[in-house]
């Protein structure tokens, strides 16, 4: 609330003599000093003009159409059940990440955060279901994924993983963009979100999901990119960057988690797919990791514990730095 504040002329008139009798002898001591300290003086206007500059730096980011919105409330580390995503467009660096400060191991790095689905595409499906071109095959734009049986979704799930993870990646100095931040009516479609990757020009990328599989399954697993070939698709450089992403991920993911590898799918933990859209059309080294089955009541008490998504970011955090900065 703006308050306004009364001064009767009488008072303006006191202030007005007594800063007369102020300035003069304040003028005189000026020019004294100017007079005989003429380079003090120069190095104080210089010290002046360069707190008054603006600092450049820590304050660059990846051009993008838009910042990030702030992580909605429930999204901090070790925090209460994953809420409503904040508003704001994507892609965008993850809040006010900016350049990543120097002498931290993911300094000058551009990670992709890709949160599986989005919680608005079960009321788009006419949208999600348009067909889009991976490469070797036409498949849906998105889809709406999974949900436990108490009814947490997979969208919501992923969504808050990514943001306890964005922020332990910013901590570590990297730049952070988001495929979508829960800002879009639906999707964005499959073949768009590897696009984001790829634009960025990212060092690596991630797409987190929750795996829908039997009730009786349980545990994780990496799904890497098969070489992929075909009309707009072609991976083959990044085959081998994004099976070495992987395994850091799988072994980092593991040890933070304490998260058996699948036993329904997959060996040991480690998947190789080329029907993936975000894979085959990635030219950046990428993997998805389902973090569990969701479907499985096991599972599903870990992946519903804010606790245990924070343990599953920490994990995936660990996997980034193990890939981009290996010992040695």
């Amino acid at each position: 609330m703006k308050r306004t504040t009364r001064t009767n002329r009488a008072d303006r008139t006191d202030r007005t003599a007594v800063t007369r009798l102020l300035a003069a002898p304040l003028g005189l001591l000026t020019l004294l000093a100017l007079a005989g300290c003429g380079t003090s003086a120069r190095a104080g206007a210089d010290a002046v003009g360069a707190l008054a500059a603006p600092s450049t730096a820590g304050t660059g980011s990846a051009t993008t159409p838009s910042a990030s919105p702030s992580p909605a409330p429930g999204t901090s580390p070790i925090s209460g059940p994953a809420s409503t995503p904040g508003a704001g467009a994507s892609p965008s660096p993850a809040g006010p990440s900016g350049s990543p400060a120097a002498g931290k191991p993911l300094a000058g790095r551009t990670i992709v955060l890709d949160p599986g689905h989005n919680p608005g595409n079960v009321d788009h499906t006419t949208e999600i279901n348009r067909q889009v071109d991976v490469g070797n095959a036409h498949k849906e734009c998105d889809t709406t994924g999974t949900e436990t049986d108490a009814g947490y979704t997979e969208a919501e799930y992923t969504l808050d993983v990514v943001h306890r993870l964005r922020d332990l990646l910013q901590g570590l100095g990297a730049t952070v963009l988001l495929t979508q931040d829960g800002d879009r009516p639906f999707g964005p479609c499959v073949d768009e979100r590897a696009a984001i990757g790829n634009t960025a020009h990212a060092d690596a990328a991630i797409s987190v999901h929750g795996d829908g599989g039997p009730a009786s399954g349980s545990g994780f697993h990496v799904i890497m990119p098969a070489k992929v070939v075909a009309g707009k698709a072609d991976n083959s450089a990044i085959v081998g960057p994004s099976h070495q992403l992987g395994l850091a991920i799988r072994d980092t993911f593991h040890a933070a988690t304490g998260e058996p590898y699948a036993d329904y799918v997959a060996d040991q933990g480690l998947d190789t797919r080329s029907d993936l859209g975000g894979l085959n059309l990635s030219t950046v080294p990428k993997v998805f990791i389902e973090c569990g089955n969701m479907r499985n009541a096991g599972d599903a008490g870990k992946m519903t514990d804010p606790q245990w998504r924070q343990r599953a970011a920490q994990g995936l955090a660990d996997g980034f730095t193990r890939f981009l900065r290996p010992a040695g």
